[in-house]
């Protein structure tokens, strides 16, 4: 049984450490401002040798997500890459040419299949369904699109899930993502396909590019740390992906650990399932 400390930076875990596989959403910005310190703590490891990957389940292409950290004011020498689920969305879309796509998501996200060969078609007409999130994620919830869902179900529809994040945090509120409506057609019978943390592709893409920048350097489980927020996505993508992880408590579930210095076996069980490596209320060097 393990019990669970918070450690007070990421230097107290990077010995023996190559890469870094970090959220961005809830340890690098809460989509409104930068977290200075976090960026400076990913950029301390770098100047030090390591290899820091930006891993997200943002449904856009990476360089929309680094025009974004950009405007944020997180400043490039904070990473080396970053790889995103609309990454991977993106693919699956032109390995499909000419099929039917009935796309359900803001215009923020109409990046996901511009320059492909990609038919977009009435919901009545389509092929498959690419969700990259709700359409008013100010107002709206999953539960809007249940009569959506249930038509999709009976036409038999994969749906593409670009985002698979439940929620997410906009400043101080939590808002609903594309994972909320892909759970929901789940729950109905649907047919999911999962793009993003926690699902195993991304995170292969990510030592992918890891191993680019290392000029080929092999990179071994054990060199590599997930730092995130979120127990479903970014914990439970890391444990299986045999790599461990350090869970920065601030992000979504920070009403959980208010008031919390420790964590007894039983409390980690209950929390976590698959326990981290170490918790961080922010992170920081």
């Amino acid at each position: 049984m393990v019990t669970l400390r918070f450690v007070e930076g990421l230097h107290n875990l990077v010995d023996g450490v190559e890469v870094v596989l970090s959220d961005i959403w809830g340890v690098v910005h809460n989509g409104i401002e930068a977290f200075p310190e976090a960026c400076q703590a990913l950029h301390s490891f770098r100047s030090r040798g390591g290899t820091v990957i930006l891993i997200t389940n943002a449904p856009r292409q990476a360089e929309s997500v680094q025009r974004q950290l950009r405007k944020l004011g997180v400043a490039d020498e904070t990473y080396d890459a970053i790889v995103s689920s609309g990454d991977l969305t993106r693919l699956y879309v032109a390995d499909h040419p000419g099929r039917k796509l009935f796309w359900l998501g803001p215009e923020r996200d109409a990046s996901i299949y511009r320059g492909l060969d990609a038919v977009l078609s009435p919901l009545q007409e389509a092929d498959y369904i690419v969700c990259t999130g709700l359409l008013d994620d100010e107002t709206e919830t999953a539960e809007d699109y249940r009569a959506m869902m249930l038509e999709a179900r009976e036409r038999k529809l994969p749906l593409i899930c670009a985002n698979p994040d439940i929620v997410v945090e906009r400043g101080d509120r939590l808002i609903y993502c594309a994972g909320a409506i892909a759970e929901l057609y789940r729950e109905l019978g649907g047919e999911v396909i999962f793009y993003g943390k926690p699902h195993r592709p991304i995170y292969e893409r990510a030592i992918e590019l890891a191993t680019a920048q290392r000029r080929g350097q092999t990179v071994q489980p054990g060199q590599v740390l997930a730092i995130g927020d979120s127990v479903r996505t970014d914990l439970a993508g890391a444990h299986g992906f045999g790599i461990d992880c350090l869970f920065v408590t601030r992000g979504i579930h920070s009403e959980e650990f208010e008031g919390i210095d420790q964590l007894d076996p039983a409390s980690v069980k209950e929390l976590f399932g698959h326990p981290p490596r170490a918790l961080i209320r922010e992170l920081r060097w």
